[in-house]
């Protein structure tokens, strides 16, 4: 099943709670909450708090995208606030292992991400320990930006890295593979094709129509 997990990066602050529950009402499977520290990436968005805010208002998957250096320090903090996934950036971690394990032995799934110049070939230590991989299609750090073509040969690529090394593309203990960055309704079917099953967007969604905006998401991805 492919999943839509809109990223409250580009939602309206004074209505969020309002913005969340429709999103959530009109099928959205899960939520993304970007974690910038002005270091790892130049922008700095919101943390633990705002995530345990949203905690108390909504059931929905949390699916929580660290883009922080060495992440290691807060998964305590983070899974305490209420995430039910965590994804680091491999570029962020000294030892990726050892912040995976950490993920895991706090009782949540994990995820890591690559950035775009990054191969997805560092992942394939991984790929049996992990839950998700997060493809970005942009640099990370900042919403609205263009989708970077190349993301569709790396997904491919992805994928028979993961059909190669756990003998299968897809399916039970397989992770899933999401995309994050510029993804709109125009591109978003030619992602889904590419090999990704988890689609995350912000302005698209949270700009305009929000109702309407997630419903043709969720049409076109469940195709």
């Amino acid at each position: 099943m492919n999943w839509l997990s809109p990223s409250i990066l580009a939602a309206d602050f004074n209505r969020l709670g309002e913005q969340i529950k429709c999103v959530r009402d009109c099928g959205a499977q899960a939520l993304h909450f970007d974690v910038m520290d002005g270091l790892f990436v130049p922008s700095i968005s919101f943390g633990m708090p705002v995530l345990a805010s949203i905690r108390k208002e909504t059931d929905m998957f949390l699916d929580v995208h660290l883009m922080i250096r060495e992440p290691i320090r807060y998964i305590n903090e983070f899974v305490e606030s209420g995430a039910n996934l965590i994804t680091v950036h491999y570029e962020a971690c000294s030892d990726v292992l050892q912040t995976v394990t950490a993920i895991r032995a706090a009782g949540v799934k994990v995820g890591i991400s690559i950035r775009p110049e990054t191969p997805v070939s560092v992942l394939r230590p991984f790929l049996n320990k992990i839950d998700l991989v997060l493809v970005m299609s942009v640099n990370p750090g900042f919403g609205g930006q263009k989708f970077m073509e190349g993301t569709y040969d790396k997904l491919r690529e992805l994928r028979a890295l993961m059909k190669e090394t756990l003998g299968a593309e897809r399916g039970e203990g397989i992770p899933r593979v999401e995309v994050d960055g510029g993804i709109n309704l125009e591109n978003v079917a030619s992602v889904v094709e590419a090999g990704a099953d988890t689609i995350v967007t912000g302005s698209a969604v949270f700009r305009g129509d929000i109702a309407d905006n997630t419903k043709r998401f969720l049409e076109i991805i469940s195709r």
